[in-house]
Order: C-alpha cells, then sequence, then structure tokens
C-alpha cells in the first residue's frame, strides 16, 4: 500500500534527494514509499528528519492492521 503522506511529505524532492540526504539507496527508499518495505527505526526517523514528518507514521498502517486482525502469523 502506497504511504500517500509520505508521497506528500516529499514534495518537489526526488527519491534520489532524499535517499541521499537520509544515506540509503534510491530504491530502498521508493521501495518505502511504495509500502514494499518498511524501514527500521533508525531510517524512519532519518526520513522523518528530512521530510520533517512524525517518524511514527511509518509504523501506524501496520500497527492498525495488527489490530484489525489482518496481520498473518510469522
Amino acid at each position: 500500500m502506497r504511504r500517500e503522506w509520505l508521497v506528500n511529505a516529499r514534495g518537489d524532492l526526488t527519491h534520489e534527494e532524499v535517499a541521499n540526504q537520509v544515506g540509503i539507496k534510491r530504491q530502498y527508499y521508493s521501495m518505502i514509499e511504495n509500502g514494499i518495505r518498511n524501514p527500521s527505526v533508525r531510517v524512519a526517523k532519518k526520513i522523518a528528519a528530512v521530510l520533517n514528518v512524525d517518524w511514527t507514521l511509518f509504523f501506524r498502517d501496520k500497527g492498525n492492521e495488527m489490530l484489525q486482525g489482518n496481520s498473518k502469523p510469522a
């Protein structure tokens, strides 16, 4: 599920620009934005600092999914 709030927060910055400021590869940032990958807490905090958003937003969707019983057992 694409993180539209992250797309909006990125504004005019490219994936490459955000990734460079965070210190990660552009492909990894793209996967995070597209909801394919979840960042570590450390990376979430770095992205949040660059884009001026709350780092916990990265984990809210997953928490809501678990609360609703939609998560699959490990």
